[in-house]
């Protein structure tokens, strides 16, 4: 999910863990793709997978992390388009492609329920997230491309039970911004109730406001209904000024053939608000998933349908449809 890249998933939710001198841990992810618009064209408005009928670069991820006592540090880095200018848009004035830090925080963990967090941060927001090594699908939705990739802050995370958490923050005033606007500085805030009564099912109700930001709400949620077949989903719903924002819901079933070969399915519903342009979009995306050790082969149709003509033909006339097959190659370590 979006609210974690691989590392993170210990940091922000559950049970903390008190080692007194844990050895470096190190993980990450590479990855590459072929994708072929049958419109012979970059078509598809959401993020990765972009360049037309080439072998092309997602990006190499690397994350650290480190416990001492009772605290932690979290570092990821991040080389090439997907870890760099197409997921982190401040870069440093003058080349967008020259900005590589994913994360950066620390965490002090006061009690074994109470931990509290500063740094820069993948947002807790959303299902998606931006290491294709932690998503099922290649391309991504239009709920991800819209939302939240990072939020810089502070933030303590309290675990009511083993099954019930939360969390509350004060966050810079714009998201994906390591340095806030110094008038208006931690101006937004934040908070995360998360749920998990059973193995196997889990959810996050995710709050932001900001009068930068906007506001947003969003609900992730994770059922594993056997032991072969998980349905994922994300709804959310964002506003901003000027009738800017959008909503939209997506759904995530998906089947484990057997123990190298899983079949899954999004459909997604989304829709920009009047002040983003009234146009709404269904998007249905079929993946495969092929495993050997760490390497995932991830062969995807997509077949995106607007109400409105925003995407292109071959000749370049507008339509209401896009089509596209890709073929990536990613590697978890």
């Amino acid at each position: 999910m979006k609210k974690v890249i691989l590392t993170l998933a210990l940091a922000l939710t559950g049970s903390l863990t008190f080692a007194q001198n844990s050895p470096l841990e190190i993980s990450g992810s590479a990855d590459v793709y072929y994708k072929y618009d049958f419109a012979k064209k970059e078509n598809i408005g959401t993020s990765f997978a972009t360049d037309q009928n080439s072998v092309s670069l997602g990006m190499l991820d690397i994350a650290l992390k480190k416990t001492t006592g009772k605290a932690s540090f979290v570092g990821e880095i991040s080389f090439g388009p997907r870890g760099q200018f197409q997921s982190i848009p401040n870069g440093d004035g003058t080349d967008l492609n020259s900005f590589h830090i994913q994360n950066l925080y620390a965490t002090y963990a006061a009690t074994d329920k109470l931990s509290f967090t500063a740094g820069y941060m993948g947002t807790f927001i959303g299902y998606e997230v931006i290491s294709p090594v932690a998503n099922f699908h290649y391309s991504t939705s239009y709920l991800f491309t819209n939302g939240p990739f990072q939020n810089a802050g502070v933030k303590a995370n309290y675990a009511i039970s083993d099954k019930v958490g939360i969390m509350v923050g004060a966050f810079n005033d714009a998201w994906n911004s390591y340095k806030a606007d110094p008038i208006k500085g931690l101006n937004a805030f934040g908070a995360q109730l998360s749920f998990a009564p059973t193995d196997g099912v889990s959810a996050y109700l995710n709050f932001m406001d900001g009068s930068v930001s906007g506001t947003i709400v969003d609900l992730t949620a994770s059922f594993q209904l056997s032991d072969k077949f998980k349905l994922g989903l994300n709804a959310a719903d964002f506003s901003n000024e000027g009738k800017v924002g959008y909503t939209g819901l997506a759904l995530y079933p998906a089947v484990d053939v057997s123990d190298k070969f899983s079949l899954g399915l999004r459909g997604e519903y989304f829709k920009f608000k009047e002040g983003s342009g009234d146009n709404s979009v269904t998007a249905l995306t079929l993946s495969a998933n092929l495993k050997a050790g760490g390497l995932t082969l991830i062969p995807e149709f997509r077949l995106d349908s607007g109400s409105d003509e925003t995407f292109e033909k071959s000749s370049g006339d507008p339509t209401k449809s896009a089509s596209q097959f890709a073929l990536a190659v990613v590697y978890g370590f």
